[in-house]
């Protein structure tokens, strides 16, 4: 009896590990077909607006994340965290996998809507798990793990992603059924966090004025915001290094993954970051390393050079989920930390779906590589509305700093 208890401890390896690997699912659920775009469109060419049906086959799921999110975060908060969890780790696989067998391009958007409600109840519940278990240090320590773990299993999926789309462009979806492998950790290791004292007491201690309204209005629009131009990356890459240099669905793959791979470079600092600098000064860095990175993206006339600008935009990139995160659950009531956590969920979704309605038309009416420069100009802009705020207002030093 005290072993499982000292397996199902929150500090345990099988713990950690498990929250790490659900948490690699988020990364999965739109990213993993990226390369499989071109020829997918190829395959439906005869199919009407085939180049928006293809590229909401990669977006419809962040819709559905994001309607589905807020409603996973009242379900954690009243019934508890790993119901549900393990519920959505089943439909995933699914869900995730069903492309792979459907030939109807609608039945696939089905079956990617249903991916995004799985994705839904997984990303809110394993972030609201990890700040149900750890506290201060160690949970923005962990939040940035979850980042770099995210990131280091999308290069691995985004990689096998190329090549098996260079085989066929329906093996990819296999790559989701690798949730089903991971159910029965979630099943047997995960503990259900102790809600005694937050159902008894805490909801009778939260009010209109503890919750931080401001704080949740500008944390959900920069997860908006950054989303619709970090989608960008997975969207409109395979087909602009197409133009640029013909690239094939591997090398689109590998450029993707690079990209991931320097967000989990960057979320692995961010404890370090956090201990000498504030929320929004690492806004700032962030905003300033995805323009800079998306100016190069768009003047590169090389496969090499716009590996460079994905390197740079993808460090700003790993910086911002792990703030994001820290700084909602420092400064929210626990109570309400699945629903708080929820909405987080569905602006950062909600960007990616906007992402291909908002660049589509543009690299329609200019071209792909003006559209990377204009998003590129858009993040410098918000850099130095960010810098201004922190001189002109200070505001930095009213924000929570733990």
């Amino acid at each position: 009896m005290n072993n499982a208890i000292r397996l199902r401890s929150p500090d345990t390896f099988l713990v950690k590990a498990t929250l790490l690997l659900v948490s690699t699912l988020t990364v999965m659920a739109g990213a993993t077909i990226a390369p499989s775009l071109p020829a997918m469109r190829q395959h439906f060419s005869d199919v009407a607006n085939a180049d928006y049906l293809v590229r909401l086959v990669l977006t419809v799921p962040a819709l559905f994340i994001a309607i589905g999110a807020p409603i996973a975060g009242t379900i954690i908060d009243r019934f508890g965290r790993k119901g549900l969890l393990s519920l959505a780790v089943f439909l995933y696989g699914l869900a995730g996998s069903s492309g792979f067998l459907l030939d109807a391009i609608g039945l696939i958007l089905v079956g990617r809507m249903l991916l995004g409600l799985s994705v839904a109840a997984i990303m809110t519940t394993a972030t609201t798990l990890i700040a149900d278990y750890y506290l201060g240090a160690a949970r923005a320590q962990f939040l940035g793990l979850q980042a770099a773990f995210m990131g280091f299993g999308g290069v691995v999926f985004l990689t096998l992603g190329g090549y098996l789309a260079d085989v066929n462009w329906r093996l990819p979806f296999l790559i989701y059924l690798i949730a089903w492998l991971i159910l029965p950790l979630v099943l047997l290791i995960l503990p259900e966090p102790q809600r005694t004292m937050r159902t008894a007491s805490q909801p009778l201690d939260v009010t209109s004025e503890s919750i931080p309204w401001i704080l949740l209005i500008v944390t959900y629009g920069i997860a908006l915001l950054t989303q619709i131009v970090f989608y960008m990356i997975p969207v409109q890459l395979p087909f602009y290094l197409q133009q640029l240099t013909n690239a094939n669905a591997s090398q689109s793959g590998i450029a993707i993954a690079l990209a991931t791979l320097a967000t989990s470079i960057s979320a692995l600092s961010y404890q370090h970051l956090k201990a000498r600098f504030t929320f929004t000064n690492i806004y700032a860095i962030a905003f300033g390393l995805m323009g800079i990175g998306y100016l190069v993206i768009s003047f590169a006339r090389s496969y090499e050079l716009v590996l460079v600008g994905l390197a740079i935009a993808g460090l700003g990139i790993g910086l911002l989920m792990p703030n994001m995160n820290v700084c909602l659950t420092s400064s929210t009531p626990v109570a309400l930390r699945g629903r708080i956590l929820g909405g987080l969920t569905t602006s950062f979704f909600l960007g990616q779906f906007t992402s291909p309605l908002v660049s589509q038309p543009l690299s329609t009416w200019l071209n792909l590589s003006t559209t990377y420069r204009l998003a590129g100009g858009l993040m410098l802009a918000v850099t130095a509305l960010t810098l201004s705020v922190m001189i002109r207002w200070k505001y930095s030093d009213r924000e929570p700093q733990r």
